[in-house]
């Protein structure tokens, strides 16, 4: 039976890095960014380079008039947010597989063989382990980017699913790897996935 495992994170909580372990060791395969460019090159007439400019942003002027008399000439964002869904749901269908992030969880909600898994920490734990990470980048530039980056996430995730980013009532399991460490959330998540 297939096993699809979906990482919400905050960024720097080390949700990538788990994913790409638990990924690793289930012998199943990790998506992340990937699913993007994916959908980029898979037929739905999306630049590459355009889709990296617009990972994960809301648009900025989709409105009430768009919406009802322009259906078919979507903004960018639109076709992007609608081709992403339709590569995961397709990955989720033929093959199990890890995907961090692109609201997975909300995409994926009705299937029964997936554990939505959502990967926290303290802002300031975060910040020290990107800072560690990003060695050449000043400490305050680093949390700037942490705020931003989060603050993108929760635009993102509310503006397509409607849903407050990072509710516990949207995950099976959530993990604060400021208190577990990343070791400790890997092997929660590979328990948890033991029995599904």
């Amino acid at each position: 039976m297939r096993k699809i495992i979906t990482i919400g994170r905050e960024f720097g909580a080390g949700g990538g890095e788990i994913g790409k372990r638990v990924a690793k060791a289930l012998g199943i395969e990790y998506y992340d960014k990937d699913i993007i460019l994916k959908t980029a090159v898979s037929g739905k007439n999306l630049d590459p380079e355009q889709v990296r400019k617009w990972d994960e942003r809301v648009p900025k002027n989709f409105g009430f008039a768009q919406s009802l008399f322009d259906f078919y000439n979507k903004p960018l964002e639109e076709e992007l947010w609608q081709a992403q869904r339709d590569a995961i749901r397709e990955l989720a269908n033929k093959e199990s597989c890890v995907i961090v992030g692109r609201n997975g969880d909300y995409i994926l909600k009705e299937f029964d063989h997936c554990l939505n898994v959502f990967i926290h920490a303290g802002f300031d734990w975060r910040v020290k382990r990107m800072t560690k990470m990003m060695d050449q980048v000043p400490p305050e530039q680093v949390a700037n980017d942490v705020r931003a980056v989060d603050k993108a996430r929760k635009r993102y995730c509310e503006y397509y699913t409607k849903c407050a980013y990072g509710d516990a009532r949207n995950f099976d399991l959530t993990l604060n790897t400021e208190k577990l460490g990343l070791d400790r959330a890997e092997e929660l998540i590979l328990a948890a996935v033991r029995d599904l």
